[in-house]
């Protein structure tokens, strides 16, 4: 089979390319590295050629317009009648105000309302980002939380083997939503502070929390991040990730 990953040089496309090697798939990776701008449709066609699936793993969190929008436009029009798309996505995006949520669900609907192929799948947070986060809100000794917030962190391997057992399925007709992805574990930001801390040898943070202010704190902090129907669990857990940091 071969399998096109855009965005084949980032974080979970690079992971998504060597599984996808390592199960014997003739896999690509598509990225500007290599001279394919998914933002503009530069090359676009060229590299898709012959594809069998194409896994869409290309995104911009802080200007999601040009690629997870307008991207998804050039990958529609660029690839091939019947090449199926299995496209990456975000646990609870339409049920949150957040810009970056808000490309992801209208890139969904750009899918959905194409004549292609499409399986969506949407994760929860990776383990890396959840730490990021948490380092963010930590200042010293103090952890900062928002009443209510949480969330399911997941592992980013695993999340890349499931894209690819859903591109060896046969193509849907239309679009279709496989179920969510979540790791073992839900978390507020101050207990992945603690772990963090405790990690490096530090001690526990004290906490302080705060009420959720504006929209998006709000929608978190209802844990619209978190799966609220059927899931699928797995995944090394956040505290096996980080032993192995």
């Amino acid at each position: 089979m071969r399998i096109v990953v855009t965005g084949g040089a980032g974080a979970l496309g690079s992971l998504v390319v060597a599984e996808g090697r390592s199960r014997g798939h003739d896999t690509a990776s598509i990225s500007r590295r290599n001279g394919v701008d998914l933002a503009t449709g530069r090359g676009l066609s060229e590299a898709l050629a012959g594809a069998d699936v194409v896994i869409n793993c290309a995104s911009n969190p802080r200007k999601p317009a040009p690629v997870d929008i307008e991207g998804t436009r050039h990958l529609v029009q660029a690839i091939e009648p019947g090449t199926h798309i299995v496209q990456i996505s975000i646990v609870g995006c339409d049920r949150n105000p957040f810009g970056y949520y808000r490309a992801k669900t209208q890139a969904e609907q750009i899918l959905a309302e194409s004549d292609r192929p499409v399986t969506i799948v949407r994760a929860t947070q990776f383990h890396d980002f959840a730490a990021t986060m948490a380092r963010s809100l930590t200042l010293g000794p103090v952890a900062l939380g928002v009443r209510g917030l949480a969330c399911q962190p997941v592992e980013t391997r695993w999340v890349a083997s499931r894209l690819l057992d859903h591109a060896e399925e046969a193509r849907p007709q239309g679009c279709r939503r496989a179920t969510d992805l979540a790791g073992p574990a839900v978390f507020t930001l101050p207990e992945i502070a603690s772990r963090l801390r405790t990690h490096a040898g530090r001690g526990v943070p004290r906490v302080l929390t705060l009420p959720p202010v504006g929209g998006v704190l709000r929608s978190f902090a209802n844990r619209t991040n978190l799966p609220s129907g059927e899931v699928e669990i797995g995944g090394a857990s956040f505290d096996d990730w980080l032993a192995g940091q």
